[in-house]
C-alpha cells in the first residue's frame, strides 16, 4: 500500500469512498492504526486531555505537538500524518502560523497540518498553502474556542449560525484548504456543506453524510473515561482489559507464581 496523499482524499470524494481518520499520539498505537489501514492520522492537541490529563486542549504547546508527531511519524508507513496547530501557535500572526506549520513538515514528518477556524484564518491558510504546506481546516465546534463559545456546544443550530458555517466552509475552500473538518453540527447542515464543496469533508459529530469520519482513538478503544461524547462510539474497553491483566500480575507476584522457571534463566 502506497503512502496516502491529498490526491487520494480527492479521489475518494469523487468516487464516493469514505475517508477514515483517527488520532494517535505515540509509537505503539500509531503502528496499530496504520496497520489497520486507516487513511490518515491526526496528531491532535487532544493529546492534552487523553494523554496529559488536562481539562482542555489550551495548554498544549507547539514543542509538545512536534514531539508527539515525530513519534507517530516513526511508526507510520502508509497513513497521511496531519499535525494539529495548537492554541496560540497561529493566532498572533500569519507569520507564526506558517513558521509553526512548517515545523510539522520539516521537523516532525507530517504531510499536512490542521488549523481551527474559517474566515479568521483564511489568510493563514492561503499563505501556508502557497508555502507548499497542505492545510486541513476545521469549523463548527472548535475546541480551542471553548471559552468564547461557552463550552462544548453543537454549532449551526439556528438559521443564522448555519448560514455562517456554510460561508466559513466556502471561505476555507477558496483559501486553499484541501479538506475540512466539520465538528458537532447538525447532520443536515453537514450534508449541504459536503455537497456544495469540491474538497472532502471529515465529520466528527456531524452525521453520516460527510466524505469521511474522524474520532479520538482513546474514545474508540476505551482508554478515556472522563466522558464519552455523544458522537463517539466505544468499540472495545481496553482500560478494563489492562486493569484485569495488571491485577493478575500483582496477584501472581504476591503469591510467588510469577516469575516461574519458564521466565527464569538457568
Amino acid at each position: 500500500m502506497a503512502k496516502i496523499t491529498i490526491n487520494d482524499f480527492f479521489k475518494k470524494k469523487a468516487e464516493g469512498q469514505k475517508i477514515t481518520m483517527l488520532t494517535a499520539y505515540d509509537y505503539p498505537f500509531a503502528r496499530i492504526v496504520d496497520e489497520a489501514g486507516i487513511d490518515a492520522i491526526i496528531v491532535g492537541d487532544s493529546v492534552g486531555m487523553v494523554v496529559q490529563g488536562l481539562e482542555n486542549t489550551l495548554p498544549v504547546t507547539m514543542d509538545e505537538m512536534i514531539y508527539h508527531t515525530k513519534i507517530v511519524s516513526r511508526a507510520v508507513k502508509n497513513a497521511m500524518i496531519i499535525g494539529d496547530l495548537p492554541f496560540m501557535s497561529y493566532q498572533v500572526s500569519v507569520e507564526d502560523a506558517v513558521r509553526n506549520a512548517g515545523r510539522f513538515l520539516k521537523e516532525a514528518g507530517a504531510s499536512a497540518v490542521k488549523i481551527e477556524g474559517g474566515a479568521e484564518v483564511a489568510e493563514h491558510i492561503r499563505v501556508m498553502t502557497k508555502s507548499d504546506i497542505p492545510v486541513m481546516a476545521h469549523i463548527g465546534l472548535t475546541p480551542q474556542s471553548i471559552h468564547r463559545m461557552g463550552g462544548y456546544k453543537v454549532q449551526g443550530k439556528t438559521e443564522e449560525s448555519a448560514k455562517r458555517l456554510i460561508e466559513e466552509a466556502h471561505i476555507a475552500e477558496d483559501a486553499g484548504a484541501f479538506s475540512l473538518i466539520l465538528e458537532a453540527i447538525p447532520m443536515g447542515l453537514a450534508k449541504r456543506i459536503t455537497e456544495e464543496l469540491s474538497i472532502p469533508t471529515i465529520g466528527i459529530g456531524a452525521g453520516p453524510y460527510c466524505d469521511g469520519q474522524v474520532l479520538v482513538l482513546h474514545d474508540v478503544i476505551g482508554l478515556f473515561e472522563r466522558f464519552l461524547p455523544k458522537f463517539a462510539k466505544r468499540y472495545v474497553n481496553l482500560k478494563d482489559e489492562a486493569l484485569r491483566a495488571i491485577k493478575t500480575y500483582k496477584e501472581e507476584v504476591e503469591k510467588g507464581i510469577f516469575p516461574s522457571e519458564e521466565q527464569s534463566f538457568k
